[in-house]
């Protein structure tokens, strides 16, 4: 299902003149040296392509007959490699044992460059090729070393990156572009098994697929999804990729479209926590809400224009009330990968629907999610800050493996939140004594959508204070909220209140603490000179107790949650003015 639809993503592309997408047997690679010769196979110039400053540079892109993988043994690129095999030259960068090539192995190394480039006869044939021939049969590195580009090299040597050729003078950006129509498969074999993804037989089955990359996590090199490389994988007598049948040809399909979603510069990917996530429409729509565009937004938020989020989503909202989110049948895909092994990528989730269904599951996932704040606080919150809110010191890397995109199925889906997702926040409520707006935010939702879904007769979570709410972790959620407030302005400036002391023991077991805080209340009401303000308060307190018949010995973790609300929705109230609850009461 997965591998079906990113080769049809791919036949798609490749039917759009203006996606650029490799056709097969070729890829598009970021090389950062062109060599330049002239028509008689001599050394020229070295092209830098890299743009931009400092780390940030980047090399441009050239379309280049597909990379080999290198799994074992040596193996050559076609026209194009490292300076090792393209030119027989001796980096100066160690390996990963910390030793550097001998020059034996470097030598055999430009020798299957040259071998693989006479392997067909045709490509021999033409101009271009003759002459780069000749260059590399005449000692390139030495006349490399003796021109005026000795800096470069020293350059080039120590980081032993790709290079390419071009002739200077002819019409083309490299000479991969004059073999573009010669080229052909080595390989004339043809299979006998049917292919998994086209149903069709006859093209000769990939024994190894090509290297996926640009996944959280695994090689630079490259990773595989479809990979059989034990003995203990055998199955009848089939080795490798044969347990799994897919042609040469749907096996690059898939892996260029898939490559393509990866790439650097695209903007059909996402990277939170432990996952890579990428998505695509079958096709986009005119006239109709791109879903294709905002996806990324309603996840990450970018630091550069933080209110890019919020646009989105309201871009969102003004689809769905317009009628301009589609109805239609087209599809709309959505891939999380992860790399538990830097060889090896796992499949976190896979989901496909159409864009109605997803846009309205996004929308009700921030309806959910819609709680009383700040007036300087974004109206949305994005999941990257859902999620960090559970973590320590606010940082992804501490979000527990498989939360995000447990989070993102479950937005996706319309399910109820992970459990995870509710005690990692109770957990980091109780460590730190902090209940914040995307903390509070994640309580009201995992439990109201529960709720909808298993006890629908339950009353939901209001987004802003619920005088009616008679849970009793609610009821003494705000009760906490009004003492820590009057201790507040009773004793101005003060460094730690009795959240900072007691909020872990009246959240768990209210009979331990809060027959002290109330005695303690009358202290600090004694203290407030403001008569006015000493009635208010000992009215709220009346109205609040009034729905608490006792202090509970102990409360659920259920409970907790609903203290925590309570104390939120009550402290953003005794902070808010009567205009702005009006305005919160008519949202």
């Amino acid at each position: 299902m997965i591998l079906q639809a990113l080769y049809e993503y791919y036949q798609r592309k490749a039917a759009d003149p203006e996606s650029h997408i490799a056709p097969e047997g070729w890829e598009w690679k970021e090389i950062p040296y062109v060599i330049v010769i002239n028509k008689k196979g001599e050394f020229v110039a070295i092209e830098d392509t890299r743009e931009g400053e400092g780390k940030v540079k980047r090399a441009r892109k050239f379309l280049l007959p597909q990379s080999v993988k290198r799994t074992v043994g040596l193996k050559a690129n076609l026209l194009w490699d490292n300076i090792e095999y393209a030119l027989g030259a001796k980096p100066t960068k160690k390996d990963k044992d910390g030793k550097t090539r001998k020059i034996e192995d470097v030598r055999k190394r430009h020798e299957l460059f040259i071998e693989k480039i006479l392997e067909d006869p045709e490509l021999a044939k033409i101009p271009s090729v003759r002459a780069l021939l000749h260059f590399l049969n005449n000692d390139p590195v030495k006349q490399i070393e003796e021109s005026n580009f000795k800096e470069i090299w020293k350059e080039i040597i120590e980081e032993n990156p790709f290079v390419v050729f071009k002739i200077d003078g002819y019409n083309h950006a490299t000479i991969c572009d004059d073999i573009r129509q010669v080229a052909k498969k080595t390989s004339t074999q043809k299979g006998t098994q049917v292919c998994l993804i086209t149903g069709e037989k006859g093209d000769e089955i990939a024994r190894l697929h090509p290297s996926i990359k640009g996944v959280k996590g695994a090689n630079t090199t490259g990773a595989a999804i479809v990979s059989f490389n034990l003995s203990a994988f055998t199955s009848y007598g089939k080795t490798q990729n044969y347990n799994a049948p897919i042609s040469q040809s749907a096996a690059f399909a898939y892996t260029t479209a898939l490559n393509m979603l990866l790439s650097k510069d695209s903007q059909n990917k996402i990277s939170i926590a432990d996952s890579t996530i990428v998505f695509w429409a079958e096709k986009k729509l005119k006239h109709t809400y791109d879903l294709e565009s905002d996806f990324p937004w309603f996840i990450v938020s970018q630091k550069d224009d933080p209110d890019r989020g919020v646009k989105a989503v309201k871009s969102l909202y003004r689809a769905f009330e317009t009628g301009q989110l589609p109805k239609s049948n087209e599809r709309f895909y959505v891939l999380g990968l992860a790399a538990p092994s830097r060889s090896r990528i796992t499949i976190r989730f896979f989901r496909q629907g159409t864009v109605y269904e997803f846009g309205t599951n996004i929308l009700q996932h921030f309806d959910d999610f819609k709680i009383a704040r700040a007036p300087n606080e974004p109206e949305f919150l994005s999941l990257y800050r859902i999620l960090t809110a559970t973590a320590l010191e606010y940082k992804m890397d501490n979000v527990p493996p498989n939360l995000a995109s447990a989070v993102i199925e479950s937005i996706l889906d319309g399910t109820p939140y992970p459990m995870t997702l509710f005690h990692q926040c109770i957990r980091r409520i109780r460590a730190e004594r902090e209940v914040t707006r995307a903390r509070a935010a994640i309580l009201k939702a995992t439990i109201n959508r529960f709720n909808r879904i298993h006890k629908p007769q339950e009353k939901e979570v209001t987004m802003a204070l619920d005088p009616s709410n008679n849970n009793p972790g609610y009821r003494l959620g705000r009760l906490f909220a009004v003492l820590e407030k009057i201790q507040e302005e009773a004793q101005p400036g003060i460094n730690a209140t009795i959240k900072d002391r007691f909020y872990g023991a009246a959240s768990t077991s209210p009979v331990a603490v809060f027959s002290q805080l109330l005695k303690l209340k009358n202290h600090h009401l004694a203290k407030i000179e403001n008569t006015g303000r000493r009635v208010n308060f000992e009215k709220l307190i009346t109205e609040i107790m009034a729905g608490i018949s006792e202090f509970p010995a102990h409360l659920s973790l259920n409970d907790q949650a609903y203290f925590s609300l309570g104390y939120y929705h009550q402290r953003q109230d005794l902070f808010t003015s009567k205009k702005d609850n009006n305005k919160t009461e008519n949202q």
